[in-house]
């Protein structure tokens, strides 16, 4: 079987990522979701469960990862977060390689927030960025539950600028509403299709 085509998607926070990961989904796109696959190993049974267990055993409850206890534990000690990627990023990237190495279909989507910030972008064929303008992107994010200004400006501070991956994306897909993102997902399949029909 020869290898997919893979498309990287990332955007930042509440530039409509997860909407468009579906919309990909729906022309029938295979989609590796990061946040997901941290979901699943973070579950009862997950394999980062014994991991963080040895690393802060009260943020294990009940046989799975209690985000809450993880949040505290990062809030409290500013070496925390960089200890908890260090033994998460391994199970995250196995998940991925599994989900590539089963994948049955030409093209396959990467959904990963930090794609540019770790370095993900590497291992995609081409990156698509999902963009909105500031204040929209301001207002989704802070419609959210419990978010407030200072946990996105916190949240913002870790991403690459927009206008930084704009300029480093093969797509940019404008999710100003539902219809411009269907619209650039499809347009974005019908060019790496054609492309592909001519490799």
């Amino acid at each position: 079987m020869t290898r997919p085509f893979v498309l990287g998607l990332t955007g930042s926070i509440g530039m409509g990522k997860s909407t468009t990961a579906r919309m990909f989904a729906d022309e029938g796109i295979p989609v590796w979701d990061a946040d997901a696959a941290v979901a699943r190993l973070y579950d009862s049974g997950g394999a980062a469960v014994p991991v963080i267990g040895a690393l802060r055993p009260q943020a294990v409850i009940d046989g799975r990862v209690d985000r809450a206890a993880l949040k505290a534990w990062i809030a409290s000690d500013p070496a925390a977060l960089g200890r908890i990627e260090k033994a998460v990023h391994p199970l995250v990237a196995a998940d991925r390689a599994a989900f590539l190495a089963t994948a049955a279909a030409p093209i396959v989507l990467l959904d990963i927030p930090l794609l540019y910030e770790i370095g993900a972008d590497a291992m995609a064929d081409a990156v698509v960025v999902v963009s909105a303008p500031p204040d929209i992107q301001r207002d989704r994010v802070l419609s959210r539950p419990g978010m407030t200004v200072d946990q996105f400006d916190t949240i913002l501070a870790r991403q690459m600028p927009d206008a930084e991956k704009r300029a480093r994306a093969d797509y940019v897909i404008a999710t100003t509403g539902l219809e411009d993102a269907r619209s650039g997902v499809q347009s974005v399949l019908e060019d790496v299709k054609r492309k592909l029909s001519h490799a």
